[in-house]
């Protein structure tokens, strides 16, 4: 029987994110290259499609932009673009694609979330004066069960 070795308990693309994010602060980077090479698209672009749907906030609710926030994607600009670098070498490993060409690719999207929506205020009821006739809430009896 033949011994195994670390190195062959895990697939070649997470071997190579392995090495190239071996410094132990550089673990989430790690990870996230293992994002790539652990991928559901079947092709570089569904690779890096997915990259950028991992590594930058969208709303969570449909037509409600401030639902990003509660995104789990990384929130700092700087950690989005680092993030979607590392994902992308993993999809590089993963397909073969030259690290010149990886190294090219940015991100389709800007670095920053987008800006949160504010809610349209009420329209501002205009409330009769206190000394009119309106009846006031000291006015009308209140009833108790």
């Amino acid at each position: 029987m033949e011994k195994m070795i670390p190195q062959q308990w895990t697939p070649p693309c997470n071997n190579q994110c392995t090495h190239k994010f071996a410094a132990l602060m550089q673990i989430p980077w790690r990870v996230f290259c293992k994002k790539g090479c652990d991928s559901d698209g079947d092709t570089w672009e569904e690779c890096m499609g997915e990259c950028d749907e991992i590594c930058y906030k969208d709303p969570v609710f449909k037509d409600h932009q401030w639902s990003a926030y509660i995104d789990r994607s990384p929130g700092a600009a700087s950690y989005s673009e680092e993030c979607f670098h590392a994902c992308i070498a993993g999809c590089g490993y993963k397909f073969d694609i030259p690290p010149q060409q990886v190294s090219q690719v940015h991100p389709n999207r800007p670095s920053k979330p987008p800006p949160e929506e504010k809610p349209t205020p009420p329209p501002v009821e205009s409330r009769p004066s206190p000394d009119s006739s309106t009846p006031t809430i000291n006015d009308v009896p209140s009833t108790s069960a």
